[in-house]
């Protein structure tokens, strides 16, 4: 189940820690663009949890940049529930609650490195074109971004 969550509760907070221990163990610090408690509990976005039987297996959060554009944040799924299509479970989710708000496109910024390889992967099963980088994103070699008209 696929629930709309404060990612400040244990569960959520657990893997949240280690989705930013991965961004900041496989990119150089300047370059992580993960958000931090503060940034996930922002008006602007949406936090979700995916869990079975109480388990917090997978995040995201869904970022309104205004303008009928959108970001997918923070988005990670516990290493040992991967291959399970968890993932894909919650991008789905994701671009459904966009589509539902009203947003006509939905980009995101995640690693260039090959530690990122599966997520580009599954965002480009999802659709994501690459693209430049949007909003204030700086343009350097360790990121890759990706969008979706939807």
């Amino acid at each position: 189940m696929i629930i709309e969550t404060d990612p400040g509760a244990p569960g959520p907070r657990a893997l949240l820690e280690r989705h930013l221990a991965f961004c900041r163990g496989t990119t150089a610090p300047e370059d992580v663009h993960a958000l931090d408690l503060d940034g996930l509990r922002a008006e602007n976005v949406t936090f979700f949890s995916l869990t079975e039987d109480g388990d917090v297996l997978a995040v995201g959060a869904l970022k309104d940049l205004g303008d009928g554009h959108g970001e997918i944040k923070s988005m990670h799924t516990a290493a040992e529930s991967r291959g399970r299509g968890l993932g894909e479970r919650m991008v789905d989710h994701l671009l459904a609650v966009a589509r539902a708000r009203g947003m006509t496109r939905i980009s995101l910024e995640t690693g260039a490195g090959n530690a990122f390889a599966a997520p580009r992967r599954l965002y480009a099963r999802a659709g994501f074109e690459p693209c430049g980088p949007f909003t204030d994103y700086p343009d350097i070699p360790n990121s890759t971004w990706m969008t979706l008209e939807l």
